[in-house]
């Protein structure tokens, strides 16, 4: 059995973006859930100690007004969705393996850091109060310019922004400008596609700007208050950002430890890589970045950006009625179907999109008729001569392994580049070398048991490394397969089962 190389442990933090919780989950939140998902399987097969993290961001003038138009307050408004998206974990939903699930309305978790960070930031000079009138997007939460807007509408919400005239705290971001392009430029702070990276500094060459970073508490009380200020309600920058730091113990006592790991703040920091979607790419590159180096903390190491899944070609929209629910999705088709076509149709780092056509025919050409029947029809040829003793240095040809090692090479490039989609297309060129295998040899019609048992060994490498590859995609289906043809002490046992996956009619 072809099996993966071991590396020595050592500490891998990965996050995703935390899900503002005003609606429940859709797609194109459980895209980068699983993304960030396969990274850290990975990384644990690989042998490091993975702390993965996600959550909900609660705070903001659109949760208020969304908890009060649902008739709720915002405390149970806020409990209500933010456990919809913690059940994406569940096996039967999306099977993610999230260490911790931090949310940013927790008063013993959150605040602490969050407040802790504010007056870091405020001790350094960084923070000063202005007059500031300017156009508000409720939908991004967040301040924007007539550069970010088209027709006068913001691009991604279709809606005027509201021109609001306060006096606010401001981060003094401009002063951080040349250091962040600095460490983006030569890869302290790693941006993952390299379009991104462009991206980011373009908009950073023109000079950043310094940034809004409170609200008046008389009209934003639901938040954290600015902990030197009473009156004014910390901004979602210091409030959802923190996130990453507060829920590995920033804030909190030194003795802090999460759950049974021997694990706080100063071991898991920083982030080795925050997984986000391409409309918050300012906000994680630029800002991020500078509050962290305001408060002299570590800048992360990465940031992989990924895009928007459409449906049929459209945003999805709830007046438009397309918004696709991964939680019914995955009633219908089952966790690992939705799992594989939304890593890989939709090419990590870009744009993609889904329509149930699409879904069924990525279903029934590469699961039911590729991965499916090929498990199928080794299960079935291997099952009359099971148990099988073998020695792969012996019994596998020469251009079986090399086959499968070309392909582990051409995975690992993949993942260092975080091109999903590529290293699952990799595992079924292997897939589609089986096949060929096998209609090559044509077993079926063999009678010799000696000449059967080498086809079936070799056959069988292929699919131990297909497991091995496919073990941070699909972990479901790597034990069906191993309950039909597994490799025990040199002993291939082979035991036909049920079909992986069903074809759809």
């Amino acid at each position: 059995m072809y099996h993966r190389a071991i590396i020595m442990s050592s500490k891998y933090y990965i996050t995703t973006a935390i899900d503002y919780v005003n609606a429940k989950p859709h797609i194109g939140h459980a895209l980068e859930k699983i993304q960030a998902d396969v990274l850290a399987r990975f990384h644990r097969i690989k042998g490091d100690d993975v702390w993965f993290l996600t959550g909900t961001d609660e705070h903001g003038a659109k949760i208020a007004r969304a908890a009060e138009a649902a008739g709720k307050n915002p405390k149970d408004f806020v409990d209500e969705n933010s456990e919809k998206f913690r059940e994406l974990k569940i096996k039967n939903v999306l099977n993610l393996s999230w260490n911790d699930f931090i949310r940013t309305s927790d008063q013993k978790r959150h605040w602490p850091g969050a407040q802790k960070l504010w007056l870091k930031l405020f001790e350094a000079g960084d923070l000063y109060k202005k007059k500031y009138r300017g156009l508000y997007c409720v939908g991004h939460e967040a301040f924007v310019t007539e550069k970010d807007l088209v027709q006068g509408k913001c691009r991604d919400h279709q809606k005027e922004p509201e021109v609001i005239e306060e006096e606010n705290y401001f981060f003094r971001l401009s002063k951080y400008s040349k250091e962040v392009e600095l460490r983006i430029r030569n890869n302290e702070l790693r941006i993952i596609p390299e379009s991104r990276k462009n991206e980011i500094l373009s908009l950073i060459e023109s000079g950043l700007e310094d940034v809004s970073f409170s609200r008046p508490r008389k009209d934003l009380s639901w938040g954290i208050p600015v902990p030197n200020d009473p009156e004014h309600t910390m901004y979602v920058w210091c409030d959802a950002l923190a996130n990453y730091i507060t829920a590995i113990g920033y804030g909190q006592e030194k003795n802090y430890e999460l759950g049974i790991r021997n694990y706080g703040f100063e071991q898991l920091w920083p982030a080795d890589l925050h997984v986000i979607g391409k409309d918050i790419l300012r906000f994680h590159a630029a800002i991020w970045p500078g509050m962290l180096l305001s408060a002299g903390l570590s800048l992360s190491k990465a940031i992989f950006v990924h895009g928007f899944v459409t449906v049929e070609g459209q945003k999805m929209s709830k007046t438009i009625g397309n918004v696709i629910d991964p939680i019914e999705l995955v009633k219908k088709y089952e966790t690992d179907s939705v799992r594989y076509f939304l890593l890989r149709e939709i090419p990590s780092g870009e744009d993609g999109d889904f329509s149930y056509k699409k879904f069924e025919d990525r279903y029934n050409g590469d699961l039911a008729n590729g991965l499916g029947n090929l498990v199928a029809r080794v299960a079935t040829l291997g099952e009359k001569i099971s148990p099988i003793n073998f020695d792969f240095q012996k019994d596998v040809e020469s251009g079986v392994k090399e086959i499968a090692e070309k392909t582990f090479k051409k995975y690992e490039a993949c993942f260092e580049e975080i091109r999903l989609n590529e290293a699952l297309a990799s595992i079924w060129e292997l897939v589609s070398f089986a096949d060929k295998y096998i209609n090559d040899k044509k077993p079926w019609g063999i009678s010799d048991k000696k000449e059967l048992r080498g086809i079936i060994i070799n056959v069988s490498y292929i699919i131990g490394a297909i497991v091995n590859l496919l073990a941070p995609f699909l972990p479901e289906t790597v034990e069906k397969i191993k309950k039909q043809i597994l490799v025990d002490d040199s002993i291939l046992k082979i035991k036909k089962g049920g079909n992986l996956f069903p074809r759809l009619k």
